[in-house]
């Protein structure tokens, strides 16, 4: 920047440094001109034939003065006038060339204060995203734990000798598909709320205990993994669900959408505003297949559980759940998408 502003300083010194020379070129062809003129003027009317006073009379020999005044001296003040114009343009055009180094330098010290701010991130920044990696990384491995005990736990059912007396109940089991997920309670409400909004920091031991119980459930497991993807690759855009402030809709507009309904009743579900996280995700989605395959997956996910988390929640709790991070990447792609027409 300093530079910047050195070299629009420099441009403007030299461009003021005519501006101090008390005669120019224009100046000096005017006095050389005028001196010459009043030199032949002189050297001519010096050499007429003198009037005799009793022939012209007293009012003709007044106009003849200043008629001769005028011949003499209007040529001298056409030729000032023309160089007062000349000058003028001079400095006009030092002007213009001032103010264009200046804008010069301007945009110069602009383009490099935002090259220096999109280099260098701030602090607080560089921590928060520290903290949402480690959250990541935590997460996938509670997630791999707890796939592979699960797989642990099926092998030893599948391996285990089955009694005579529970052979039919086990069998019919067996032959339902029934899986160990759907057999396990569904999960809380407030669990699955503050699961789908993410532990804020490593040390966030609510956040992690409700994800990892959020994990033990299909559906819920099914949502936070399809919100972790989508939120994983709009971050790689730079957009992060904290720095959203949509508008808030009621809940009985979250009901209407999860019963179906679309168009201008549920349009306020749509709330996200920023102008450059939508057209960062629309230019995405276009562009990019995979992100887009990936959005779609997690609103249809978003959906599902919506429909049946919906039907036992309190006004409060859809409330809560419009105010996580998983509920704001939903209203910023359900827009983009067209999800809310």
């Amino acid at each position: 920047m300093a530079s910047s502003q050195q070299k629009a300083d420099a441009a403007l010194g030299s461009t003021a440094a005519p501006d101090r020379a008390r005669f120019t070129a224009t100046e000096m062809i005017a006095l050389g001109l005028s001196v010459l003129w009043l030199v032949a003027a002189g050297v001519y009317f010096m050499s007429m034939p003198a009037t005799d006073p009793a022939v012209v009379g007293d009012g003709l020999d007044s106009l003849r003065f200043v008629m001769t005044l005028m011949a003499i001296f209007l040529p001298v003040a056409m030729i000032w006038v023309a160089a007062a114009a000349a000058r003028s343009a001079r400095i006009v055009r030092e002007e213009s060339r001032r103010l264009q180094a200046a804008i010069d330098g301007m945009r110069q010290t602009y383009v490099a204060d935002r090259q220096a701010r999109g280099a260098g991130i701030e602090p607080s920044v560089e921590r928060k995203l520290n903290e949402i990696a480690k959250a990541t990384q935590k997460t996938e491995t509670a997630l791999a734990t707890f796939t592979t005990s699960r797989e642990a736990v099926r092998a030893r059912v599948a391996a285990a000798p089955v009694k005579a007396d529970d052979a039919s109940d086990d069998q019919a089991a067996l032959a339902l598909g029934t899986s160990a997920d759907e057999m396990a309670p569904p999960i809380a409400r407030p669990d699955l709320i503050r699961a789908l909004n993410f532990p804020d920091t490593e040390s966030d031991e609510v956040g992690f205990a409700a994800l990892r119980r959020a994990l033990k459930d299909r559906q819920a497991r099914q949502l936070v993994q399809a919100s972790q993807d989508i939120l994983t690759l709009l971050s790689q855009d730079g957009i992060y669900m904290d720095d959203l402030r949509p508008d808030r809709a009621r809940p009985e507009i979250w009901r209407r959408f999860a019963k179906g309904e679309r168009g201008r009743a549920v349009a306020a579900l749509g709330g996200v505003r920023d102008r450059s996280c939508l057209a960062l995700t629309a230019g995405r989605m276009r562009e990019d297949a995979i992100f887009r395959d990936a959005a779609h997956h997690f609103l249809r996910k978003f959906d599902q559980t919506l429909i049946t988390f919906e039907a036992e929640a309190t006004d409060e709790d859809i409330a809560a759940l419009s105010e996580t991070r998983t509920s704001r990447a939903f209203m910023l792609l359900g827009r983009v998408t067209g999800a809310f027409d």
